[in-house]
């Protein structure tokens, strides 16, 4: 009988696009990270095959803020309704634009204050035979500038820990409270998923148990909310924008066609998701998130982590072969 060898987990060094990145490679995937770019993902292989979509690229990320790959999103996911919020008797009022802040095209504030961060630190980088895996770890300390302490006054330390295994890619995001006051935890991410070579019209999706936000025309939630059921459908021309709840620890999300499955699973601590894929884009986006949109202004779903402590968010993106 012939024996079927996976080769050992490696980590290396690279350059894409001018930034340096670091390669985990375990099994047929390979996830590449650039710890000079916010320590977003700007590279997830399977077999050779492309499996983020880069959108503008990675400099466009760098200059303007144009989400692209594996971003995290802090210390607010998606949008929020206006440039002041008050936590706990705490009053901000956000800088009207750029460098700090990204406005989207309501002219309101997106995707929190680290695109694009330098601020990274590479805590570590090893591969474990035994176990199959390669392993990264990376630190930010947010009040490293005045400019961001300045515009969320919650002193902390945020740490990423992924893992690249043979079936696929788990993220574990910690934020601990080093301060005196509790943190508001607001965070997520943006995974831009691709199909390649499969028609985005016949990809499949399985969406899990979950609560519709119904929102306004800028996409901020009203309060309004349904209840919805698991459902399997064929993307076709629809598009999403849509914002969801009451999303249980270990539910996934999948998009699946061109002989590949690919699963998002919010393993725990990101009751929240958002759905987007506009009509004939050649993405998915099944994104985790720690709040729903707008939670520093609204309060809605806004959990705190207490001076000394830590909160731990995790998801997984697996990757899995099935018949065309």
């Amino acid at each position: 009988m012939d024996l079927i060898t996976t080769p050992a987990p490696t980590i290396r060094r690279g350059v894409r696009d001018g930034f340096a990145t670091l390669t985990l490679a375990a099994g047929e995937l390979e996830a590449s990270f650039a710890p000079r770019l916010g320590m977003a993902g700007v590279s997830l292989l399977h077999r050779g095959e492309e499996l983020l979509d880069r959108r503008a690229g990675l400099a466009a990320y760098a200059d303007d803020g144009a989400v692209m790959g594996l971003p995290i999103l802090h210390p607010w996911a998606n949008r929020l309704a206006g440039f002041g919020y008050t936590v706990d008797g705490r009053s901000v009022r956000l800088p009207d634009g750029p460098p700090l802040v990204r406005c989207e095209e309501h002219g309101l504030p997106i995707h929190g204050l680290l695109n694009g961060s330098p601020l990274w630190r590479v805590d570590g980088a090893t591969t474990d035979g035994d176990r199959e895996h390669a392993r990264l770890r990376a630190s930010l300390r947010f009040e490293a500038r005045p400019g961001l302490l300045a515009a969320f006054p919650f002193p902390h330390v945020l740490g990423l820990d992924v893992t690249l295994d043979p079936g696929g890619l788990t993220v574990a995001t910690t934020l601990t409270a080093t301060g005196d006051v509790a943190v508001p935890v607001a965070f997520g991410f943006h995974p831009y998923l691709r199909l390649p070579g499969a028609d985005r019209s016949a990809w499949r999706l399985d969406l899990p148990a979950r609560r519709y936000l119904f929102t306004d025309r800028r996409g901020i939630p009203t309060g309004r909310h349904e209840d919805e059921h698991a459902q399997r459908l064929t993307l076709g021309a629809r598009g999403f924008d849509d914002g969801f709840d009451r999303i249980a620890d270990g539910a996934e999300f999948a998009a699946a066609g061109g002989g590949r499955r690919i699963t998002v699973t919010f393993v725990r601590g990101f009751p929240v998701a958002q759905v987007f894929s506009p009509p004939g884009a050649p993405y998915i986006c099944f994104e985790p998130m720690t709040a729903p949109t707008d939670a520093l202004r609204s309060g809605m779903g806004l959990r705190r982590v207490a001076p000394g402590d830590a909160f731990t968010a995790v998801f997984r993106i697996a990757v899995e072969r099935e018949a065309a």
